[in-house]
């Protein structure tokens, strides 16, 4: 189910104005595409980019066009590591959130 503009607009405003929400929006993501939630860790890194810098910022900052990054994370969009890698490191970079990775647990 597509969301309203209105639920989009409140995510925008509420990233915009809580540093916590972007940090979660974007540990959601990333999360997900780690557990091999695919499909989720787009969306939600496209509501990310919607509600922070924009495709046309991103377009502009990492040197690609907005149409083929709107498509990298479409529902149907597959985009490359490099490419994924690329832009969620320059998010982090833009909008002053910054993940790090541990390991939980023993290692086998």
């Amino acid at each position: 189910m597509p969301l309203t503009r209105a639920f989009k607009e409140t995510v925008q405003a509420r990233a915009q104005a809580d540093e916590a929400f972007r940090a979660a929006l974007l540990s959601e993501a990333v999360e997900a595409l780690l557990e091999g939630d695919v499909e989720t860790g787009k969306s939600v890194l496209r509501d990310y980019i919607n509600a922070t810098i924009g495709f046309e910022n991103l377009a502009q900052d990492v040197g690609k066009q907005p149409k083929n990054l709107m498509q990298m994370f479409s529902a149907k969009g597959n985009p490359t590591a490099a490419n994924l890698f690329a832009i969620i490191s320059h998010l982090q970079k833009a909008t002053g959130v910054h993940l790090s990775v541990h390991a939980d647990g023993e290692a086998a």
